[in-house]
């Protein structure tokens, strides 16, 4: 519900974002940086504040679905079915830009990354702006580092360099879009996100299919090695090695602390160096607490985060995604 208090915010909001601003503000995957997507100026202020690549493009949110046309154009049927089914949500599609999209967006690409958020505030700030515009908005921190997920997580790291933060609680899905681009009618996934394929697949006419990292041509936001990182080390362990990882860690006076999915794998450990926070076991709200979490001990002083490897199954593919972006070293 949008309260009198956050209508006149983003009333203000807009304003700033008329005048060549920056704004903060929830969607329900992670809190975004959003300029308005027509002004170069502006958006060259996102680039600045993210320390993020020139090249690294930017996604488009807006409003409404009448609008897809205005910022896209050659738009595939199967895109049609999947914007119509899923948003608002979280779901991005790659699609060929039309002239109304800057340069500076799309890093020099003739593609586009479009979505509709599904959070009340994002809502009804793209709405506020007018039909011809939006905001290209990656999310709220520096480049590379654990995505926001309150307007706390924004303020903290960020601070004064943004315009304004519009506080629209706690994300409800905490783990950024699915990103899909295509290939005639076959959907491409670029980078699993909040929708799993198994929704994807019960709407499009042909299964969509998960494209091999090395394989990606597009330049688009999430897909690099190093993504999602907390300053902290971070490294996957099975569960049946990392308790002994963490106690070879404190035998070198390194603090320690060891995160699981379940009880289950809580082992009896009394050494004062190394600590453990049990995750939920189910997908959906591991992801929602996720980068919550990594935040939280990210600003604790521990030498080591050790995180349990998730599940095979299916439901657990973004989560996975993060978590090997997030603990990547270059070799």
């Amino acid at each position: 519900m949008i309260t009198p208090e956050i209508h006149n915010q983003i009333a203000t909001a807009v304003k700033l974002l008329e005048a060549g601003g920056t704004v903060a503000f929830p969607t329900e995957t992670v809190y975004g940086l959003g300029a308005d997507a027509t002004n170069p100026s502006a958006i060259r202020q996102i680039y600045e504040i993210k320390q993020r690549p020139i090249n690294h493009p930017l996604i488009v949110h807006f409003g409404d679905i009448a609008q897809l046309s205005y910022w896209a154009q050659e738009i595939p049927n199967a895109a049609w079915k999947l914007a119509k089914h899923f948003w608002p949500g979280p779901l991005t599609l790659i699609l060929r830009r039309s002239a109304h999209v800057p340069n500076i967006v799309t890093g020099d690409q003739d593609t586009v990354g479009l979505r509709i958020p599904a959070h009340p505030v994002a809502l009804a700030l793209l709405n506020a702006l007018g039909a011809e515009k939006a905001l290209a908005a990656p999310s709220a921190n520096r480049f590379g580092r654990i995505s926001p997920t309150t307007a706390t997580h924004v303020q903290q790291e960020l601070g004064q360099q943004v315009g304004m933060i519009l506080d629209g609680g706690a994300c409800e899905v905490g783990l950024e879009s699915t990103i899909i681009s295509f290939d005639d009618e076959t959907a491409l996934v670029l980078r699993p996100g909040g929708i799993p394929l198994s929704a994807l697949d019960a709407i499009l006419d042909k299964p969509a299919i998960l494209v091999d990292q090395k394989n990606i041509k597009i330049r688009t936001s999430g897909i690099l090695p190093a993504h999602y990182a907390p300053t902290t080390p971070l490294t996957i362990y099975p569960a049946e090695h990392i308790w002994a990882s963490a106690q070879e860690l404190a035998a070198q006076g390194l603090r320690t602390i060891v995160i699981t999915y379940s009880e289950h794998h809580h082992a009896n450990v009394s050494n004062q160096l190394i600590q453990h926070y049990a995750m939920p076991s189910d997908p959906v709200n591991y992801g929602k607490k996720l980068y919550a979490v990594l935040r939280q001990f990210d600003n604790q002083a521990f030498d080591q985060l050790l995180i349990e490897v998730p599940p095979s199954d299916p439901s657990w593919l973004a989560i996975t995604d993060r978590l090997k972006r997030a603990s990547y070293t270059q070799n």
